[in-house]
């Protein structure tokens, strides 16, 4: 969850990569150099612009933070600055998720989200399981603790 408040909710889907890398959708989109190699993400079904979650640095703190450590921009200047920073923790996405005024909160209500914690961890996780883990943490992990499943059960 990005942003939430009376007007509505933003937010990304962490774990849908798509086969395109950063690098290519700025050569065939963007005028502009960049040096990240790293998979582009689809952020949800509502079209938008280029957006990115990063980990906060000393020169690149301009951005309100979504988490303690980790800043969100669509700004098209700052992109052009983070794509030059190969150093960088960061996850680039297109699209969106959206919902209008009190939308979220009604399907919260009945069921159709877990709400979880953020983790810079989790945000930045490429593991193909991010999803399963998550799910397990958020569930079964109130009981008991997400290390201590195996990922076998029939070998419990």
């Amino acid at each position: 969850m990005i942003s939430h408040s009376e007007e509505g909710s933003l937010g990304l889907v962490l774990n849908r990569r798509l086969e395109m890398t950063v690098k290519e959708a700025c050569e065939q989109v963007l005028e502009t150099t960049c040096d990240i190699k790293d998979a582009l993400h689809q952020g949800g079904p509502c079209e938008g612009p280029l957006m990115v979650l990063y980990t906060q640095t000393p020169s690149l703190t301009l951005e309100p933070e979504v988490i303690p450590g980790i800043q969100f921009t669509t700004d098209r200047e700052r992109i052009e600055t983070l794509l030059k920073a190969a150093d960088l923790t960061a996850k680039f996405f297109v699209g969106y998720s959206g919902w209008g005024p009190g939308q979220l909160e009604a399907e919260i209500e009945v069921g159709s989200w877990i709400p979880a914690a953020a983790s810079k961890e989790f945000i930045f996780d490429e593991k193909s399981d991010q999803w399963s883990r998550l799910m397990t943490a958020s569930t079964l992990g109130q009981n008991i603790r997400p290390e201590q499943i195996p990922d076998d059960p029939s070998m419990n």
